[in-house]
């Protein structure tokens, strides 16, 4: 089934569709509700999952709905794979043994 992605509003409606909702829920079942590349990797990581579209949803709309093409990701994995900044803080930044009124000139 091919589905139309080409507008933000076309797109929040698929996403929000009851098809994909349990297309997405599947598929996730079937991963054992984990990120795949994490347990590839010898993780285990059950927090912040996505499902991922192999095949972009973009250039290939008509494989939007099939389960072959989808894989469960941790938002992390998922942002590498589609090159996003991560705006996660640092664990460096949360130390607080630092002055907050050092000037670094």
């Amino acid at each position: 089934m091919k589905v139309d992605i080409s507008t933000r509003e076309s797109r929040r409606e698929f996403y929000l569709s009851k098809s994909w909702r349990q297309l997405r829920l599947e598929a996730m079942s079937r991963d054992h509700f984990e990120c795949v590349w994490c347990r590839d990797e010898g993780r285990v990581t059950t927090d912040n999952l996505e499902v991922d579209h192999i095949k972009e949803l973009e250039y290939y709309p008509e494989f939007a709905l099939d389960i072959d093409n989808l894989r469960t990701l941790c938002k992390e994995c998922h942002n590498k794979r589609h090159n996003r900044f991560q705006f996660r803080k640092s664990s460096k930044l949360q130390n607080k043994n630092f002055r907050s009124d050092e000037w670094w000139g």
